[in-house]
């Protein structure tokens, strides 16, 4: 019997026809070049690479292990949850720590050279998480925001550029690039744009970031009268490389804290303008970030701003990366892949049941996205007050892990600690340094904190109670001789304002702990 014929729907093909024209239209605005998603995806794993190697691994001992200044028994005491889902507090042991950096390493290696993406996507995003659950004192915004994107990720055809992976034919979200279409939005480039629910959520996630900075700071009396930079810049234990010979030119500082503000209101060009416009503003915001990272200690935080505002940039500009590169002496192009802008059909005859299930995964990852996307709106409309949360989770907590650094206001005092060591015969002396013991503001704050991690750390118990500073008194009383009878942390405050200190220091004494 001869089997009938099937004509395509008109409705679906009506349906097919308006989702590429919106396609189309939304591309150059929340479609991103396959070689920004390249040069994205190393700048993620380089990130990846330098938070494990270059920050976290010199001092796994100090903040990972049950001998460091946060021990298993603290952490599930404090963050009961925390505790129970980390891979990393399974074991209080400095190697298991070490191994599991070393694992989380070779994850990010994968993704810096496209092997396997979405697999070391998803890998670095599970150990990343697990760590920083492992002690949440040594986190701030920027660690915040690069989970969100390495969760993002995983929507994203990450190694459609400059990866190993770029000849595998096995993956059906990709086709050759003779089969590209020329929807590039009416801008040169040889790269058709990615447009699709992945790449808007992305781009539309970063400005709603800098939306939801804004608004913090057009609430904020300190940024709206001029004066909130350059009080920044005299907490001196932020204050690191450069920062220290543009903190006395105060007039500087507020035109500064002005254009700021001003960038930040022109974020919506982000994502509304297209061509040289929205260049010039992704340019703007990347000299800023990097304006903070020459003068301020932020961790992660600019170079994770840096690396997403690469999404932003048009064909047109890696056209012109493209021909430098060419350029240079060096191997040849790395292969290259382009996303496939339809459907997802593969080529090959799939089975019904096939299809169904994909279709089935497709909606599946579309619904936890766009839910994804609102919960993270809300959340930062909750920060910046826009939104009332209940009061069991915006107690604190909001402010304790908000991207939007120095807002609504900054601090208004400068602080540091100082650990007074008690000897056997009833002398006292500086636990740092064996000197005397000296509560005056130090020469340079940024300097009583050896590392990046300590001075998160720090700054993020200042207000703590005793359980979370005797995990550190012990820890700092391990390090002394045995001629030390106890020691006594103390941490100092100093008002500040936009011409300097104002007052005297005012020691507070945290915990004291017999060694």
């Amino acid at each position: 019997m001869k089997t009938p014929r099937r004509w395509p729907s008109n409705a679906g093909s009506r349906y097919a026809a308006a989702r590429e024209a919106l396609r189309e239209r939304a591309a150059p605005h929340l479609g991103i070049d396959p070689r920004a998603l390249g040069a994205f995806r190393i700048g993620l794993a380089l990130l990846l690479l330098g938070d494990l190697l270059v920050y976290r691994l010199p001092v796994v001992g100090a903040f990972y292990t049950d001998d460091g200044v946060l021990p298993r028994s603290t952490l599930a005491e404090l963050y009961p949850f925390l505790e129970t889902v980390s891979i990393h507090a399974a074991s209080g042991l400095a190697r298991v720590q070490a191994g599991l950096l070393a694992l989380g390493a070779c994850a990010a290696v994968c993704l810096l050279v496209g092997y396997r993406t979405r697999a070391s996507t998803g890998l670095s995003l599970v150990l990343l998480a697990s760590l920083y659950a492992r002690n949440p004192f040594v986190i701030n915004g920027g660690n915040t925001i690069l989970i969100v994107l390495l969760f993002l990720s995983l929507f994203l055809p990450l190694d459609a550029r400059w990866s190993l992976g770029a000849g595998r034919s096995s993956d059906p979200g990709y086709r050759d690039d003779a089969d590209e279409g020329a929807s590039d939005g009416g801008e040169s480039g040889v790269g058709q744009r990615v447009c699709s629910l992945g790449t808007a959520v992305t781009l539309l996630t970063i400005a709603s970031i800098y939306a939801a900075n804004v608004v913090s700071k057009y609430r904020s009396d300190a940024w709206m009268s001029g004066v909130a930079v350059p009080r920044i810049f005299q907490i001196e234990e932020f204050v690191v490389l450069f920062g220290p010979f543009v903190s006395d030119h105060t007039a500087v500082l507020a035109a500064i804290n002005w254009l700021w503000i001003a960038l930040l209101s022109a974020s919506v060009l982000l994502v509304a303008a297209t061509g040289w416009l929205r260049t010039g503003v992704a340019l703007a915001f990347v000299s800023a970030h990097l304006g903070m990272a020459a003068t301020m200690r932020l961790g992660v935080f600019p170079f994770v701003m840096v690396s997403v505002l690469l999404l932003f940039f048009p064909p047109r500009v890696w056209d012109a990366v493209e021909l430098l590169a060419s350029n240079l002496p060096g191997p040849s192009r790395l292969p290259e892949r382009a996303y496939r802008s339809d459907d997802g059909r593969a080529t090959e005859t799939a089975s019904p049941v096939t299809s169904r299930a994909r279709r089935g995964i497709r909606v599946a990852a579309a619904v936890l996205l766009v839910g994804v996307f609102v919960a993270l709106v809300v959340w930062q409309a909750a920060g910046v007050g826009l939104v009332d949360m209940p009061a069991s989770e915006s107690a604190g907590e909001l402010s304790e892990v908000s991207w939007s650094f120095f807002a609504p206001n900054p601090p208004d005092t400068s602080s540091w600690y100082v650990v007074r060591a008690t000897l056997e015969s009833g002398a006292t002396v500086d636990a740092s340094d064996g000197g005397p013991v000296a509560f005056d503001r130090p020469p340079d704050a940024a300097d009583t904190y050896p590392t990046t991690l300590w001075h998160q750390y720090g700054h993020r118990i200042r207000y703590a109670g005793e359980t979370q500073y005797r995990p550190l008194a012990a820890y700092a009383c391990e390090r002394t001789d045995g001629s030390v009878e106890s020691v006594t942390v103390f941490h100092v405050e100093q008002t500040v304002d936009p011409n300097g200190p104002v007052g005297e220091p005012e020691p507070q004494e945290r915990v004291s702990v017999t060694c």
